[in-house]
């Protein structure tokens, strides 16, 4: 069960901060804000994603070669080549 309804496009969630979180989708807000540099993002996931291009941190890791990625998307890549 969802009772939690999207009153923008009517997505359903089954709780009530998922919904909260979903709504930041529909909104030009960007609360999330990089003390180092002037971006800002929606969600805290990005803000966390972007965080680490200031720094060395590579916790995404081949287990074939071992070769270390900042984001997993660039870990699929990378592993799309072996």
């Amino acid at each position: 069960e969802k009772p939690y309804q999207c009153s923008q496009c009517g997505k359903s969630f089954r709780e009530s901060s998922s919904l909260i979180v979903h709504q930041n989708i529909h909104s030009e807000e960007k609360p999330y804000k990089c003390t180092r540099c002037e971006k800002s993002f929606k969600f805290c996931s990005g803000l966390s994603r972007h965080q680490r291009t200031h720094s060395l941190e590579k916790p995404y890791k081949c287990s074939q070669c071992g070769k270390s990625f900042q984001q997993n998307s660039f870990l699929i890549h990378h592993q799309l080549l072996h």
